[in-house]
């Protein structure tokens, strides 16, 4: 698979800091494990391991596998096909798979499967404090997926990975993407389906930046919100496709200060997404709670198309939002959604309808990437000249 424009800046930035590490990218080393001796040897790599080392794990199954990390910088990354850590009965400190206690940490090409918790909130990985880049990992059937604390200094950055199976538990309100009150979350080019009862992303980030990702619940799906920001902040979603299943136990898609106002600075952007109803009964596609978010700062919604039944601009009332190059569309009007194609086919009549998204607000809210299947990011050409609603240019 060639590079994507995110894994050039990925590896761009990574070289940089290499460049500044000095001494401790000198002394790196690298503990390669296997998945015999298991979980024995992950536990003994996970010890041995310095600040600044790699952990490269072999493609198997570890069960039973945890770990607390409390490096100042480690990377885990699995190599070839994805190793698969399988929930085994026991947790790291009754929370999660891993724990990462502070630092600067990369989790690349794992798949967290299966965790429970005596108090039905066990995850896959649990971040505290510090810095987590997920890149291309995956988590199912975990009570929650991915969880962060609130502390406010801690950032989260995932990339290209998945998050589904949400355990059919009623009353367990299991998230696939559980964010707290943290200082940056940043989730681009991934793919979250089939929850149920809970949320598939829910953030309570003072800034949120959900970019190309593909959140789609599914047929079989019984999430509640698609998204939802319920302590406001700045709030920028570009490039997505967001759709509900028949079997949404919430007509919201996308709910904005549910819970009040958290932050000083709240802002809500929406440019080029598409938005999906793929039920009978009429959708709220946008719902802010102007009423719990004082001082609510600028709403703007560009060039996405809102297909299906329900309400959009309305659930914006009261909040100044401005909108434009809107479109609306049926399921039908799409290239194929049974096979996904969620673009407008090429001699759709809205192809090159909507305002130039670089200039429309006055700043550039362009996507610069889309989503591919089964979860990665394609650069959009940056010379482009006509402009389609919603999340693919194709």
């Amino acid at each position: 698979m060639p590079p994507t424009l995110f894994r050039r800046l990925v590896r761009a930035c990574l070289a940089g800091a290499a460049g500044l590490a000095g001494p401790l990218a000198a002394t790196a080393a690298t503990i390669v494990i296997g998945p015999e001796r298991q979980p024995a040897t992950f536990a003994e790599a996970l010890d041995r391991a310095k600040d600044g080392d790699e952990i490269v794990v072999l493609p198997g199954t570890y069960k039973g596998v945890t770990g607390v990390i409390g490096q100042k910088k480690l990377t885990i990354r699995g190599q070839g096909e994805r190793p698969v850590i399988l929930f085994d009965g026991k947790l790291a400190e009754g929370k999660a798979i891993f724990v990462v206690k502070n630092g600067d940490v990369r989790l690349e090409n794992l798949t967290f499967r299966g965790a429970r918790a005596a108090d039905g909130d066990g995850a896959g990985v649990l971040l505290q404090q510090g810095r987590l880049e997920v890149v291309r990992c995956a988590f199912f059937d975990n009570e929650h997926g991915l969880v962060t604390s609130n502390a406010a200094g801690a950032e989260l950055t995932v990339l290209e990975s998945e998050f589904a199976h949400a355990p059919r538990e009623v009353g367990g309100l299991n998230h696939l993407l559980y964010v707290g009150a943290i200082k940056t979350f940043t989730l681009t080019g991934s793919r979250l389906h089939n929850g149920f009862e809970g949320h598939l992303v829910k953030s309570r980030a003072r800034d949120n930046h959900i970019l190309y990702n593909m959140i789609r619940d599914g047929a079989q799906g019984e999430a509640s919100y698609e998204v939802d920001l319920p302590a406001g902040g700045r709030a920028t979603l570009i490039g997505n496709v967001i759709s509900q299943s028949p079997r949404s136990q919430n007509p919201v898609l996308i709910s904005y200060g549910s819970e009040g106002k958290r932050w000083d600075d709240n802002a809500l952007v929406l440019s080029h997404n598409t938005l999906i109803s793929e039920g009978w009964r009429p959708a709220w596609f946008l719902r802010v709670h102007n009423d719990r978010v004082s001082g609510m700062g600028e709403v703007l919604a560009l060039n996405n198309l809102v297909v299906g039944a329900g309400l959009f601009e309305l659930g914006a009332l009261g909040t100044g939002a401005r909108f434009k190059g809107n479109r609306p569309a049926m399921l039908g009007m799409l290239a194929d959604v049974v096979t996904g194609a969620f673009e407008l086919p090429p001699d759709s009549f809205w192809r090159g309808s909507v305002p130039d998204p670089r200039r429309a607000f006055g700043r550039d809210l362009a996507p610069k990437a889309e989503f591919d299947w089964p979860a990665i990011v394609r650069a959009i050409p940056a010379d482009r000249v006509r402009w389609a609603p919603g999340a693919f240019q194709r």
